[in-house]
């Protein structure tokens, strides 16, 4: 680390003790709820994923599906076959499992430095039951806005992974001893039973060890979250965003975004569940509230971010990739809300008293996306289908070549 950045985060540290010192109620109360959080959701929610990885990792079954979905996940996103337990593991239980997995794969040599980086990239998303019940129905009110969040959400994990298969291109991709003759589920058979027996542990050490290794992570976990709990509490008493939301009212400005969302977007940086209830309060148009919501859940806020960087440690993956990620998830995600709500829900929601989002542009690409909203307006469904098929295109175009590349390698 230089010694500029060493300066810097002594600085930031002395600045966040002493803020805790300044505002000690503020902070403990924060923490405690963000300790409920922990006892009541959290813990509850995930330690049986936990384990289950753990003891699935045990047995072999991430080599079997490793094995099977080598020839859809090398070819699309450039990451082993065990890319997809990651991703699906990740949409069942949100963040920060993919970062668990991720890095149980590197410390396992399942992948490389830079597969991991695009592993954890595309596959660091929040669970279903948070984007539908939580912020759709629990914050908005509106159940049907939780299909267009968790589509727009996932649509956009998919798209950064597609763009993330170019990071790191001089990388070799990572190689193991595999059988490459017989059918792909004889293979995949063959995979499990051989890291079975190079595991080795009985089942009831297996499990005593996957529960252990669980508990510390996850008691790691409640540590960040009653950590920026507080810092959070802390920077709403202080009026943070008044000081650094200038660069959100600068974009917000730009696109016609109400500046009303501003101290929202601000909370979301830091942590999620504050950034969305800020969204979905905020006296702003019904889309703009929404876009700014999706954007946030595919943010994550740096609550999550400092989970994912504890939980990587000891492994060579680095942060800065996933950062980046986790802004073009952003991204991503605002575009596909903005685009799916008149779809899916309707004009109605678009032009709900205050004015639409799309109307309200004033910056130099306001004709482009008022036609580009026009467009999706008026085509509606089949609008959507032709885009998911010059998709579909693109990605069949990607794995045929990436195909013709390999050859028979992985049949």
């Amino acid at each position: 680390m230089r010694t500029t950045q060493v300066y810097i985060m002594a600085a930031l540290a002395a600045a966040l003790t002493l803020s805790l010192v300044f505002f000690p109620d503020a902070s403990l109360e924060a923490a405690k709820s963000g300790l409920d959080l922990f006892l009541y959701v959290v813990f509850p929610s995930l330690l049986p994923f936990f384990i289950l990885s753990e003891v699935m990792l045990g047995l072999g079954v991430v080599h079997f599906i490793g094995v099977l979905f080598e020839p859809l996940m090398r070819p699309l996103f450039r990451v082993p076959g065990e890319g997809a337990f990651a991703l699906s593991m990740g949409l069942a239980a949100g963040y920060p499992m993919d970062a668990v997995i991720t890095a149980r794969f590197r410390k396992m040599n399942l992948c490389n430095r830079v597969e991991g980086e695009r592993l954890l990239a595309f596959t660091n998303t929040a669970d279903p039951l948070f984007i539908l019940g939580a912020v759709a129905v629990g914050m908005f009110s509106m159940p049907a806005l939780g299909g267009v969040l968790a589509l727009a959400h996932y649509m956009s994990a998919l798209a950064v992974g597609l763009v993330f298969r170019y990071h790191g291109l001089r990388t070799p991709p990572s190689t193991r001893d595999r059988p490459r003759t017989g059918h792909i589920v004889v293979r995949a058979a063959r995979a499990l039973v051989k890291q079975r027996e190079e595991d080795g542990r009985p089942l009831g050490r297996l499990v005593g060890d996957a529960v252990n290794d669980s508990v510390k992570t996850l008691l790691m976990i409640c540590g960040f979250i009653m950590l920026f709990s507080a810092f959070v509490a802390i920077a709403e008493k202080v009026g943070l965003a008044r000081y650094v939301g200038w660069p959100f009212e600068v974009v917000f400005a730009l696109f016609g975004v109400s500046p009303a969302l501003v101290p929202a977007a601000v909370a979301g940086v830091l942590e999620i569940d504050l950034g969305t209830i800020a969204a979905s309060r905020a006296a702003a148009p019904f889309i703009e509230r929404a876009l700014v919501a999706g954007a946030i859940i595919a943010w994550s806020g740096l609550s999550v971010h400092g989970q994912v960087a504890s939980v990587i440690t000891g492994t060579d993956i680095r942060m800065g990739p996933f950062v980046l990620a986790r802004v073009l998830h952003a991204f991503f995600a605002g575009v596909f809300t903005w685009l799916l709500i008149p779809v899916m829900l309707g004009p109605a929601p678009v032009l709900e008293p205050g004015g639409a989002l799309m109307s309200a542009f004033v910056g130099p690409g306001a004709f482009s996306l008022n036609l580009l909203r026009g467009f999706v307006l008026g085509t509606g469904i089949p609008c959507l289908l032709a885009a998911a098929g010059v998709v579909a295109a693109v990605v069949s175009g990607i794995a045929l070549r990436a195909g013709r590349r390999a050859g028979r390698r992985y049949f």
